[in-house]
């Protein structure tokens, strides 16, 4: 479990929210309208009212206490910048923020943050994979060059053995598990036989895990 400073409770903050509270999380969160805040109460520790580029009321917050600070501001650059600045100027041990595109990234980078997400642009990125190709049901980007899918198996290898795929030698593609009628099974082994009701939890390249599923 970890303590969370959630600032932004639009909607990529109140979709943080719940999930961070799913996961055990103790989380306060902030904004400052009024609504927002009312919004996330059953997902969070506490939630206050309040100006984030404010830096009396940041210091209030005693942000040295949280184990992540998350930046989650979208509408509004020039108060993610000044929210970044400060969590940072304040102590915070790791501070998260939101961006759109690669300026507003370069600047928040600049400015103190250690990490930057861009849900618009993975969003963007997993539609793109996820619906223009015909075997992926699901995509996790981990790097530039490797990602996790969710694949199906293709119709030739049913019946098939993983030791006889061998799409590890063949396409440097790794087997993470085995999904079967809707149940993973991470203990994937060589005489394992693929069935029709089967995906594959594979990671790879996106050019390799393509040139070998035929995307």
């Amino acid at each position: 479990m970890k303590n969370i400073l959630l600032i932004g409770l639009g909607r990529l903050g109140r979709h943080l929210a719940h999930n961070l509270y799913e996961m055990g999380h103790q989380i306060m969160a902030v904004d400052n309208v009024e609504e927002r805040v009312n919004t996330v109460l059953p997902y969070v520790t506490s939630a206050i009212i309040g100006d984030s580029t404010n830096e009396d009321f940041l210091r209030s917050l005693g942000v040295r206490n949280f184990d992540v600070c998350i930046v989650a501001i979208g509408s509004d650059f020039q108060s993610s910048l000044e929210t970044t600045s400060l969590l940072k100027e304040l102590g915070a041990a790791k501070v998260v923020s939101r961006a759109s595109r690669d300026s507003q990234a370069k600047f928040l980078k600049k400015n103190g943050a250690d990490e930057i997400i861009y849900p618009e642009k993975q969003l963007a990125k997993w539609a793109a994979i996820r619906y223009t190709a015909n075997h992926v049901l699901d995509y996790i980007e981990l790097d530039e060059k490797n990602s996790i899918f969710e694949v199906e198996v293709p119709t030739a290898w049913i019946g098939m053995s993983v030791s006889q795929i061998d799409i590890r030698r063949k396409f440097g593609i790794n087997i993470l598990g085995i999904k079967h009628s809707g149940v993973m099974n991470v203990m994937v082994t060589p005489e394992m036989i693929l069935t029709d009701k089967d995906t594959l939890m594979v990671i790879g390249e996106y050019n390799s895990v393509k040139k070998c599923f035929m995307l």
